[in-house]
């Protein structure tokens, strides 16, 4: 935007330049003088937010855009609130009418039906296994979008709030390729695995989602940073992996066991001893499947310097 400047006073110094004015251009902080182009101000401060309130009530007051609307809200941020006892010009209101508002308040937070209490439950657990599981907030508003379809399509009977929104934040964590198992999502959510399991087939076959593969290799930097591997190690395990996916060995297999078994080779490799009970702790997978995948891998692979 483009506009004369007021704000500061600033004016060309050639004589054929005092009858034009100076132009302020606030997308690149300049002011440029209107005769001859030269710029007279640069990195201007950005005066086009003029809201100069420090409390939550004078931003709230003198803020010109509310908040962005999300599905992670329970009334996705549009909701109403009735305000202040005062009118338009400030003064305050007579105690009949005063008495009359704070009914209409009361009667606001009744009428309120049950999916809104449902909703604002359900969305402030999300947020608290969004903190514990570290999720960026792109994955929760696809989980919140997973559960209001879920409870449009009447799926919560018989089933538990929280065991549903783990399974959201699973399919979610799928959909968007971010390493997270579903013991991991069980934890966070304090939930039995075998329900969790048994509501995501539930949803997903109801809803007709696809979930995505994982990529494996998400898995094997998720579980090298975790026990504090080397660069090295982290490559040589990715090229492990490689080539287990060019002989065709990784199809129909645990993605996080093939990661595990190929950091855990990429271990010995490099002099780095880890067991395989580590490995087994941290990824979540068996110490039997890390040595059976380890085993085929050796045999594939034909390592022999293991």
């Amino acid at each position: 935007m483009v506009n004369y400047s007021n704000d500061y006073d600033v004016k060309c110094q050639l004589d054929t330049c005092k009858t034009y004015p100076a132009i302020t251009d606030s997308e690149r902080g300049e002011i440029i003088c209107g005769g001859c182009g030269l710029i007279l101000v640069d990195s201007m401060s950005d005066m086009s937010y003029e809201n100069n309130g420090y409390s939550s009530e004078d931003f709230m007051n003198l803020a010109r855009t509310g908040p962005a609307t999300s599905l992670t809200m329970y009334d996705r941020g549009l909701s109403t609130i009735i305000g202040t006892n005062k009118d338009s010009t400030g003064k305050s209101l007579s105690s009949k009418t005063k008495y009359d508002f704070n009914r209409l308040r009361t009667w606001d937070q009744r009428s309120k039906s049950k999916q809104t209490a449902n909703f604002s439950k359900a969305f402030t657990i999300m947020n608290g296994m969004k903190t514990k599981l570290g999720l960026p907030n792109n994955v929760v508003e696809t989980a919140a979008y997973i559960y209001r379809k879920i409870v449009h399509a009447k799926l919560t009977r018989g089933r538990t709030l929280a065991s549903l929104i783990s399974a959201s934040l699973y399919a979610a964590c799928r959909e968007h390729n971010i390493p997270r198992t579903l013991d991991d999502i069980a934890v966070a959510g304090n939930v039995e695995r075998r329900l969790l399991s048994r509501d995501l087939r539930t949803i997903v076959k109801k809803l007709g989602l696809t979930l995505n593969q994982y990529d494996t290799t998400s898995f094997i930097s998720k579980i090298s940073n975790n026990l504090n591997l080397g660069e090295k190690t982290k490559r040589d395990a990715f090229e492990i992996l490689k080539r287990c996916e060019s002989e065709q060995i990784t199809a129909g297999k645990h993605p996080v066991g093939q990661a595990a078994a190929s950091l855990y080779l990429s271990c010995i490799m490099n002099g780095e001893k880890l067991s395989q009970k580590k490995f087994s702790i941290e990824s979540g997978v068996s110490d039997v499947t890390i040595r059976n995948r380890a085993s085929l891998i050796t045999k594939t692979l034909k390592i022999m310097n293991l």
